[in-house]
């Protein structure tokens, strides 16, 4: 456990003796107008730029320019082979084999995709469990499906809340709900992070009580890819998707990730939307015969991807395969709890942290509840130089960045912190 103190010289120290300390500098902190960087604590919304990004897309650029479609093919680095060289890293990142990862398409519509594949309502076993606070695009994306498919999402989509006055869930209620619902359960769908509070679920014990009463169990892992350690595969989970711009730095809007156990993904009987890019990579540009899926996640590919999407992905995975997912862990933990200490040392009374105190149960983020607080906190911040994100009506979200984020960013962030909340709020 880290000993801290409110000196500066404490942040200064445990800076000093950072091990990811020079991954710092490999990225572009967005700048205020006089010139000065941002405290930029934003990552679980939009990850900063890597510098080595702009390199990585003029390769292609260049590729594509000097060699025109033969950039498919030939070349130190030929873009069907993307998939190789990604997967990987990716799979290193989620805790999965390469097979079962896949980097395609975008976040909302691979969940689309999965429901194709993974809601398989039968008699009356049509219930879906999620978390009363999901994702909007996520209830969103499920309610629409359902009734695409005459399912009244109504009648279909049950949820699972904190108790009354409390914002956290309790896993043991979570597992209660699922041994209720029992052969009317056909999907446990949950985001494995909590966008708002910052929770993060029990991805093991969820899957194992849903598989106990014959669901399928998959996760909406926006906040968690790149952020807390998933281990997707040994848990177990049937299905998990996930964007690549918060923790993983990739670009705005840029392709999300899809994993499939490789119990399903290796089954070419598993319904899917199909594409020619999820094509058996030996078939896939003969053209003429019927679909036959390549045995991986791969095989729920729908189009071409982007080459010039992927260079961003490929610059970024690079940072985060060197760095380590235990070592970025690590910090994380330390980063946020050191934000946790200097957040309680304020003694602001309106200030309550809904976020989980247990570092087992959240990644690199807190929530601050601020009581009779409004936006103009949040844009008081920004004018003094910090960039952290808002959310309706009273939360401030906080997520310091292992890789790119200072223990003294986290310090001068609680000191404006500090002013602000006492000019604002009292």
């Amino acid at each position: 456990m880290d000993k801290f103190d409110r000196s500066r010289s404490c942040a200064v120290s445990m800076d000093q003796k950072d091990p990811l300390a020079k991954y710092r500098d490999q990225f572009i902190f967005p700048k205020t107008e006089s010139g000065t960087p941002y405290i930029y604590l934003c990552g679980n919304s939009l990850g900063l730029q890597p510098k080595q990004t702009k390199d990585y897309i003029s390769e292609v650029l260049d590729q594509w320019a000097n060699k025109g479609v033969k950039g498919h093919f030939n070349g130190e680095k030929p873009w069907l082979d993307f998939n190789d060289r990604l997967n990987p890293m990716m799979a290193d990142i989620v805790g999965a084999l390469p097979e079962e990862v896949v980097i395609a398409n975008t976040l909302t519509v691979n969940l689309h995709l999965m429901m194709v594949s993974f809601y398989r309502p039968q008699g009356k076993r049509i219930k879906i469990l999620m978390e009363s606070d999901a994702f909007p695009s996520d209830r969103y994306a499920i309610a629409s499906y359902l009734s695409h498919i005459n399912v009244d999402p109504e009648e279909a989509i049950v949820t699972v809340a904190p108790r009354a006055g409390e914002v956290l869930l309790h896993t043991s209620d979570i597992v209660g709900r699922i041994e209720e619902l029992g052969d009317e359960l056909a999907l446990v769908l949950i985001g494995n992070t909590n966008y708002y509070t910052g929770q993060k679920m029990d991805l093991g014990h969820i899957t194992e009580a849903g598989h106990r009463v014959g669901a399928l169990v998959g996760f909406d892992c926006a906040h968690g890819a790149g952020n807390i350690p998933l281990d997707l595969h040994d848990n177990n989970v049937d299905f998990a998707i996930w964007c690549t711009y918060k923790y993983l730095n990739t670009s705005p809007g840029n392709l999300g990730g899809i994993y499939i156990h490789q119990k399903h993904a290796n089954d070419p009987h598993v319904p899917r939307l199909k594409g020619w890019w999820g094509e058996d990579k030996v078939r896939r540009f003969q053209m003429r015969d019927d679909f036959v899926p390549q045995l991986s996640a791969e095989g729920w590919q729908i189009s071409n991807p982007p080459v010039i999407a992927l260079a961003a992905i490929e610059s970024s995975l690079k940072i985060h395969h060197e760095a380590g997912m235990s070592a970025i862990r690590a910090k994380s933990i330390s980063l946020t709890g050191y934000l946790e200490y200097l957040i309680d040392e304020l003694q602001h009374r309106q200030v309550t942290v809904i976020t989980p105190r247990d570092p087992d149960q959240r990644g690199a983020q807190l929530s601050l509840l601020i009581e009779n607080g409004s936006k103009e906190i949040y844009d008081r911040l920004i004018s003094s130089g910090v960039i952290p994100d808002w959310r309706e009506p009273d939360v401030i979200r906080v997520s310091p960045a292992p890789l790119y984020n200072s223990y003294e960013d986290v310090y001068k962030f609680v000191q404006i912190l500090d002013v602000t909340l006492s000019s604002c709020v009292g």
